[in-house]
């Protein structure tokens, strides 16, 4: 039985499946899942004799014009129609809205075996990248006239900087389709709970920070790293990433981990240079709607 998540209950229970499936991931907290209803999403749980053995989640893609569904499954549940029918109930949902096509991810031959068996195919590829957070020294300046401030001590700084900043940061993502990002979702979604932020003449041209894992208290994900295209090349984002090391040691992280995308080679490059090394892949897939197969 699939049925769509309302109560705190029933986002703790698409959180346990989403944690046990992904371990290595973090997982937003219930409020932030309640918070996240801007793209449409569709979030649900699926029961077997009342026992959640599934859930799923779907909606408006980040990228222009695209739906996303991912299907999650306890592994003693596998291969017994439950992410099948996860997969079309999410299909269904993002053709409701108007798409024209669904995304979806794979991160190992089961999951991906699973998305070719409906069609998809791969359409690009992300990176993951870990650090083990030790002793860190901040060792580049930044240029002069350059401040660094906390997100947190200035506030009104993220959303003033969406039109200066923001969209040119996403605009520069290396991925095979461009975002689509609101304003509202940069103010909601793209801080992370600890941001620093470069700063000239009262405009943010730099931002690195972490998005804390609630339930590995010691592991974060990198937030947004990015530079304002005329001032790239001065060490700013070495500098602000190097801050964020900073700030995981002095608070107790043990570990931070990062997507990057494959074709995003400076950053890969920036990240191994700081003490990133290599994890898992992760493959893009995509596939028209409806779902028909």
């Amino acid at each position: 039985m699939l049925s769509p998540c309302v109560t705190d209950d029933d986002y703790e229970a698409f959180r346990a499946v989403r944690i046990a499936v992904e371990p290595g991931e973090r997982c937003p907290t219930v409020a932030e899942l309640r918070a996240s209803g801007s793209r449409d999403l569709l979030l649900l749980i699926a029961s077997k004799d009342g026992v959640v053995v599934g859930s799923g989640v779907g909606g408006r893609a980040e990228t222009a014009g695209r739906g996303f569904a991912i299907p999650r499954v306890l592994p003693e549940h596998r291969r017994q129609g439950v992410g099948s029918a996860l997969l079309r109930a999410l299909a269904e949902h993002c053709a409701g809205l108007g798409l024209l096509v669904l995304v979806a991810g794979a991160g190992d031959e089961g999951s991906l075996a699973f998305a070719e068996h409906f069609g998809f195919v791969e359409v690009d590829r992300e990176i993951e990248q870990l650090r083990t957070v030790g002793r860190e020294e901040l060792l580049s300046p930044v240029p002069a006239g350059v401040d660094v401030v906390t997100l947190s001590d200035q506030p009104e700084l993220w959303a003033a900087c969406f039109e200066t900043f923001g969209k040119e940061a996403l605009a520069d993502f290396a991925l095979y389709t461009p975002l689509d990002i609101s304003a509202e979702e940069w103010n909601n979604s793209w801080r992370g709970d600890v941001v620093f932020l470069a700063v000239h003449d009262g405009e943010v041209i730099g931002c690195a920070g972490l998005s804390l894992d609630t339930d590995k208290p010691g592991r974060a994900e990198n937030a947004l790293t990015a530079v304002r295209r005329d001032w790239r090349g001065q060490g700013i984002a070495s500098h602000l990433k190097r801050r964020t090391l900073q700030w995981a040691a002095a608070n107790d992280l043990v570990e931070i981990y990062t997507w990057t995308q494959a074709g995003n080679a400076p950053m890969r490059r920036l990240n191994e240079q700081l003490g990133y090394v290599a994890g898992r892949t992760g493959i893009s897939l995509s596939r028209p709607l409806p779902l028909d197969s």
